[in-house]
């Protein structure tokens, strides 16, 4: 029997976070394709992407609102030839009208949409707030009316389910992602934090903390992507930083190995994350994480065995910074054995058999 052609459609490759990481290697376990819009080819090189083939439908309109309209527009108007197609993203969901079978991989709901609504209005300039809100309305609408075409739903964790469950009114199979596994090297001088730039982050609480702890070191790793709602946002962070705060922007994968394999600890701050495969890959090189106590990170998180779970406050955080830095290898076999158990093998297995479970569902309903 030949080898299924695969194809796994992603919103965009510009900037880096756990879908962009997910998806990749989604496509090395299944010998997929990736089709996208725009790819940063950069970024894609820190990845260590090469032995991946990348297709583009176009390059998007770098602005915010035209940016998400233009990719849902490219997706939908968008024709391949594959045996299967699984969809990682939210606007690459208007491509599943015309491609069967597919399978959604989804990382979450729309946040703008749904959850996180009025974070997203509160830092949308008052000129823009009745297009804005427009928008959603409409794209909202459009995007409900393709999950119809959508054949089956995985997503990342029991936290996501539930949100897909309240915002698109289907069922979803829980598949967690694959952690890639880093190696311990010391405990350094320096706490790390590893994501997106984007307000739901809430990467100001982290830098608040820390700037109550002038003796230790915050280094932040991550940017954001031209035309997505991040840039004034990240403008306001950026001011008045604590001398002991640093952003190192994104960088290559050589790098990153190196700071979770030399800090202290790991911090984690997201709303209601969808799960969090950042905190894991902290902890498979053996540091303890501080997260706060909702979302995904409860599920990831062992509260006292793997790092602690505390309010989103900063004198909350002060304090597990503080404990922990104490004895910061407490933790570390732990940690590792965690992050071990979200195997790249679990995850090529778990997802091969929910692909096949589409195709063979989709044939019975073709047959019927």
């Amino acid at each position: 029997m030949p080898a299924l052609r695969i194809a796994i459609l992603h919103d965009f490759f510009t900037s880096i976070g756990g879908g962009e990481k997910l998806t990749l290697e989604l496509a090395r376990a299944l010998k997929a394709d990736i089709i996208t819009t725009d790819i940063d080819r950069q970024n894609w090189s820190r990845l260590q992407a090469h032995d991946i083939a990348f297709r583009s439908v176009g390059e998007t309109i770098r602005f915010p609102i035209l940016k998400q309209i233009h990719a849902s527009w490219l997706f939908a108007r968008s024709k391949m030839e594959y045996d299967v197609y699984i969809l990682s993203g939210n606007w690459c969901i208007f491509a599943a009208r015309r491609h069967h079978p597919n399978l959604l991989y989804c990382h979450t709901p729309v946040r703008m949409f749904y959850s996180h609504f009025w974070d997203f209005l509160k830092i949308c300039p008052w000129y823009a707030k009745p297009v804005f809100m427009l928008w959603i309305l409409i794209h909202k609408l459009l995007l409900e009316a393709r999950l119809f075409d959508v054949n089956a739903i995985v997503t990342n964790s029991k936290n996501t389910k539930k949100r897909i469950k309240k915002y698109y009114k289907r069922d979803a199979a829980v598949i967690y992602p694959p952690i890639r596994q880093y190696k311990h090297i010391r405990y350094g001088s320096f706490w790390l934090s590893v994501n997106r730039l984007y307000p739901h982050k809430r990467i100001e609480l982290q830098i608040e903390a820390f700037r109550k702890l002038p003796d230790q070191q915050l280094w932040i790793v991550g940017g954001y992507a031209q035309g997505d709602h991040a840039h004034a946002y990240v403008k306001r962070i950026m001011k008045d930083l604590p001398k002991n705060v640093r952003f190192l922007g994104e960088i290559d994968e050589s790098l990153l190995a190196e700071l979770y394999g030399s800090c202290k600890g790991f911090i984690a701050t997201s709303v209601d994350e969808d799960f969090g495969m950042n905190v894991l890959e902290a902890m498979s090189a053996g540091k303890s994480v501080v997260a706060v106590n909702e979302g995904g990170y409860t599920e990831s998180v062992k509260n006292g065995k793997t790092g602690m779970l505390v309010e989103a406050k900063k004198e909350a955080i002060i304090k597990a910074v503080q404990s922990i830095n104490k004895t910061p290898g407490r933790w570390r076999k732990a940690c590792e054995r965690r992050a071990a158990e979200f195997s790249e093998e679990r995850f090529k297995r778990q997802m091969s058999s929910a692909v096949a479970q589409v195709i063979r569902k989709y044939r019975r309903l073709q047959k019927a």
